[in-house]
């Protein structure tokens, strides 16, 4: 009885605490079968239920996860374990699920059915994974904060006194990640959208070289910018994602065929003789003083690991924001031209075909997506088109130059994720450019289609996070998880969340 009662006393403890595990330990611990993934379903299922407030999910699927989550004990007991076996994750409501509502944020999916799987997911389900459910998101993938959303605004799980944004537009995952909501997740990056809600949010996030990730099955923001990426809390747990969700796909005209590695392999690995560039340029007036202090701490602890820190010029970063609202702009008129109530969708009703339109499009989307199919509509059209967005597209080429010529004499850069840290609901910025300003060091990596990484680096004055970027050549994701686990090792920021929180 004696040794019974010790048995339920761990078995308890073991449950208490596998929510906050790492996807790594999370993975140990099933195939050692300390616990199973129907125990570790249904423990993330209860905590979506209780942490509803922060509004992380749009959709849950607590049957369809505990389904997987039996097949998935029964295979682990026959020793038929894939890669993710019994993984419970987060979905970003961008990526088509086959027979589960996609929404991309938008009433104008409110009741949208996917007929088939993104390649994403289906990878990911190839691997053996749970789908705890969609996350909530910026409508359409448009906003830097989540709060454009049509089901509502999503909390950041590091408010306190006050509600914090997660950042956006993967602010769902962001918040589902940090808040022990999931293991981990899948978020997308068109402009900053998994490196800067990750940045606010304390977690790791992965924004891959464009065409690295297959974009089949994503509903589409910008095509020539969208990238999915995973958002995780250690850098080793995006390493794994990495290797999973990467890979060439006939389906997607822009992905490329790039040798897939074990991006794991390169946690932990030395980083001497690296030489990481800081651009003078990402010195900007308006950054919080803290985010300088914790840039120039980060840089520090790259130095002491071994790396060589070298001061860089960057000098078409000033035109990157403008750039990037042109081109992702364009992009937007053009991709969200489907939505009009014919094939599928929302559909309002109208006395003419013209008016039906109208109407459609007017009830279906929110003010920030409007907004941009008519900027992007204005820069498309005739008497704008040389002026705006072949002009974008040449400072395009240019700030890829940049990057191609910066990387001649260094292997990574390091700067800032955002400008500050988390803003409190009733402190975002009231104008829509000034909050466009908290893409500013982000938009640079999907102008130039390179791979970045974002990493917690410590907590403000106010006890928000804070991350860095490291930025790498194309397809050197493997130099991303190399100097990004050396400085999340020197920063230890995960002892200190525990402390924290």
């Amino acid at each position: 009885m004696k040794l019974f009662r010790i048995f339920q006393s761990v078995f308890a403890e073991a449950l208490e605490i596998m929510h906050s595990l790492s996807l790594h330990e999370i993975k140990k611990g099933l195939r050692n079968k300390k616990f199973s993934s129907v125990e570790l379903t249904r423990c993330f299922l209860d905590r979506i239920k209780k942490y509803n407030h922060l509004n992380a999910f749009i959709t849950i699927c607590p049957e369809l996860a505990m389904q997987s989550a039996i097949r998935s004990d029964a295979k682990i007991a026959d020793g038929e374990v894939r890669e993710l076996e019994g993984v419970p994750l987060a979905i970003k409501d961008l990526f088509l699920t086959k027979g589960i509502r996609t929404t991309a944020g938008s009433k104008m999916l409110e009741n949208f059915i996917p007929p088939y799987e993104s390649t994403v997911t289906k990878r990911l389900l190839e691997a053996g994974t749970v789908f705890l459910g969609k996350t909530n998101m910026d409508e359409f993938a448009m906003g830097s904060a989540n709060i454009t959303s049509y089901y509502g605004s999503v909390i950041n799980p590091w408010s306190k006194d006050k509600k914090l944004v997660p950042g956006g537009s993967s602010g769902g995952s962001a918040a589902a990640v940090a808040g022990h909501l999931c293991v981990a997740a899948t978020g997308s990056d068109t402009g900053g959208s998994v490196r800067q809600p990750a940045a606010f949010s304390g977690i790791v996030g992965l924004k891959p070289t464009y065409g690295r990730c297959s974009r089949y099955g994503m509903v589409a923001f910008a095509s020539s910018l969208d990238q999915p990426g995973p958002m995780t809390k250690t850098v080793r747990d995006a390493a794994i994602l990495l290797k999973i969700i990467a890979g060439y796909d006939e389906n997607d005209s822009t992905s490329i065929q790039e040798a897939i590695l074990d991006f794991e392999t390169f946690v932990g690995k030395s980083i001497k003789g690296l030489k990481i560039g800081i651009p003078r340029e990402y010195r900007i007036d308006g950054m919080s003083e803290e985010v300088v202090r914790f840039w120039e701490k980060g840089a520090k602890l790259l130095e002491e690991a071994g790396a060589e820190i070298i001061d860089i010029s960057l000098p078409y970063t000033k035109y990157a924001l403008p750039a990037y609202y042109i081109i992702a702009s364009a992009e937007v008129s053009s991709n969200l031209s489907r939505y009009d109530g014919v094939r599928y969708g929302f559909r309002a009703n109208g006395a003419s075909l013209n008016e039906m339109y109208e109407n459609t499009r007017a009830l279906g989307f929110g003010d920030e997506v409007k907004r941009r199919i008519l900027v992007g509509t204005y820069v498309l059209s005739a008497g704008y088109y040389e002026a705006y967005y072949v002009k974008a597209l040449k400072v395009q080429k240019l700030i890829r130059n940049d990057f191609i010529r910066a990387f001649e004499n260094i292997d990574l850069l390091l700067t800032p994720t955002a400008p500050t840290s988390a803003f409190a609901f009733g402190e975002e910025p009231i104008d829509p450019t000034t909050m466009y300003l908290n893409d500013i060091f982000t938009v640079t990596v999907n102008i130039a289609g390179l791979p970045g990484i974002s990493v917690p680096i410590g907590l403000d004055s106010q006890g928000r996070p804070i991350g860095l970027q490291l930025i790498a050549p194309h397809f050197r994701e493997d130099l991303l998880i190399q100097a990004g686990s050396a400085l999340e090792e020197a920063a230890n920021f995960l002892a200190l969340k525990e402390i924290t929180q």
